[in-house]
């Protein structure tokens, strides 16, 4: 597993752009949880705007952003948060995410 102290293990590229690579320390569980939220996010965002839903556009947008903090790929770099902080991200994530279907993490 990285410690996210080599520029490879912080970014990667596509297409010329570079994106932000998941925290490395994230827990299966969690990841595995984060990418589900993810995935329904992006699926929101396509359904909304299919149907020209501002409204749900604008909550699926919501889900993948909140998603994409979790993971450590928006808001403060990961690299430059303590372990704590790193777990208080992903654990508020998740929480979140889950308090937008009024689950308790279970699906």
């Amino acid at each position: 597993m990285s410690d996210g102290s080599s520029e490879e293990a912080r970014w990667f590229v596509v297409d010329g752009r570079r994106w932000r690579r998941s925290d490395p320390t994230l827990p299966s569980e969690v990841e595995e949880r984060l990418l589900h939220h993810l995935g329904r996010g992006r699926s929101g965002v396509r359904t909304a705007k299919r149907a020209g839903d501002e409204e749900a556009l604008a909550a699926a947008r919501h889900r993948v952003r909140v998603a994409k903090v979790g993971l450590g790929e928006r808001g403060d770099p990961w690299w430059e948060q303590d372990p704590d902080v790193r777990e208080r991200r992903w654990t508020d994530a998740l929480a979140g995410l889950d308090g937008l279907d009024g689950l308790d993490g279970r699906e």
